[in-house]
């Protein structure tokens, strides 16, 4: 009897969770390509989009660590909440200057830059948050489900934005993430019951302590040696696939012709993929060797990648856009849950805040370096090249007796 009621508590508490972050989410994404496309439109420069892109991303990355030492510190269910509730209050804070008529790129670039630092308070607190509320055994199918939830709204977001950018001001879609926020936040406050990670000794406060703190996280990764190739193997995989994230658009313009119906199909596609990828790992759970998870993975992603560099047919192209969509969860999952399972709670904050900085810092520095490839030679060669790498990279991960040993355990 109270095992049942024990497993009702954590599935309670998760659905909640997962329906809480899902509305938050949602009215994020809505702002994110709402403002986007705003600016596009306003500016149509190429170096404004790019400050935007980097507002976005380096406040998230720069302050992850400091996260992570708060999400070891404090309470994790409070973390998540007040950094989505500073969110929404810039996003009011802009939307009331709007009404106002004070409108400018500086204030959405001042919008965009706070909202950053709050998501990468948000992100390692929510990661480890996880692990506290779901058995270990049920971690993979949890994390499926999340994943399918967050691959939902990047199918559903563009789409509600777009249409409401037709009719609606941009302030009053700032409303709605605030709407989305506030809802959101009330039920992972009141439905949501989390007991706090046990400390084992008492913090120091001050900014020596702090950096004492972040510096763990660098040294639990680089001593753990399992740990550590799973840490290369992400970052490595992050810049691999940055042309299949970023460059297959400008790729299906030039070879397959620049209608907004094609651009808009793969993202679309590749959506419906990473959904139904994160339902069928959440029913199925993955392979019970976790290694086989991740290497199954690698090897159809490289196969995939490879693929969309070769076919010629833009319908067998939206074919393995959707088996590439499809498999990326059970990389990016597994390698989740196995972080979630195996580090310990204490230090779990800044584990994950580690790895959310590189994460971050991963996919700019492969646009870096694969971005003015494009220029100068083929999208399909880029794609290619970073196929057979992934695949290469698959041989490299079987041979990896540490990381064979602790996913099989």
């Amino acid at each position: 009897m109270n095992e049942t009621k024990q497993s009702d508590k954590w599935k309670r508490n998760a659905a909640f969770f997962i329906a809480g972050q899902f509305l938050s989410m949602f009215g994020s994404m809505l702002v994110q390509y709402a403002v986007t496309w705003h600016i596009t439109l306003e500016t149509r420069s190429g170096g404004v989009m790019t400050i935007f892109t980097c507002a976005a991303l380096l406040p998230m990355v720069f302050v992850s660590p400091f996260a992570g030492v708060w999400a070891d510190r404090y309470n994790r269910k409070n973390l998540v909440n007040i950094s989505d509730g500073a969110i929404a209050l810039v996003t009011l804070a802009v939307a009331v200057l709007y009404f106002f008529d004070i409108r400018s790129v500086w204030v959405l670039l001042a919008a965009v830059m706070a909202r950053s630092v709050g998501q990468g308070v948000q992100q390692p607190a929510a990661s480890a948050l996880i692990p506290q509320m779901v058995p270990h055994e049920h971690l993979a199918r949890f994390n499926g489900l999340q994943s399918a939830a967050q691959s939902l709204t990047m199918f559903a977001a563009p789409m509600a934005s777009g249409a409401l950018l037709t009719f609606l001001p941009l302030e009053y879609i700032f409303l709605i993430d605030i709407a989305t926020a506030a809802i959101g936040i009330a039920i992972v406050f009141f439905c949501v019951k989390v007991a706090g990670v046990p400390k084992k000794e008492k913090r120091e406060s001050g900014v020596k302590a702090y950096f004492h703190e972040i510096t763990e996280g660098f040294r639990y990764i680089g001593k753990t040696r399992w740990l550590k190739t799973l840490f290369i193997a992400f970052v490595l995989f992050s810049i691999l696939v940055s042309p299949t994230a970023m460059l297959t658009p400008l790729q299906v313009t030039r070879s397959f012709g620049g209608d907004i119906w094609r651009l808009t199909a793969i993202e679309l596609i590749f959506a419906i993929g990473m959904t139904a990828g994160g339902l069928v790992l959440s029913a199925w759970g993955g392979f019970k060797n976790k290694f086989s998870t991740i290497i199954f993975a690698w090897l159809v992603c490289g196969i995939t990648v490879v693929l969309l560099g070769v076919v010629p047919n833009f319908w067998i192209y939206l074919g393995v856009m959707l088996l590439c969509g499809f498999i990326l969860p059970f990389f990016n999952t597994t390698s989740m849950t196995l972080m979630q399972t195996n580090i310990p709670q204490e230090l779990m904050g800044r584990v994950l805040s580690v790895t959310t900085m590189f994460s971050g810092l991963a996919m700019p520095l492969g646009m870096a370096l694969f971005g003015p490839l494009s220029d100068l030679v083929q999208i399909e060669w880029l794609l290619v090249a970073t196929g057979v790498a992934i695949l290469f990279g698959t041989l490299v991960l079987r041979g990896r007796k540490e990381f064979k040993a602790v996913v099989s355990g």
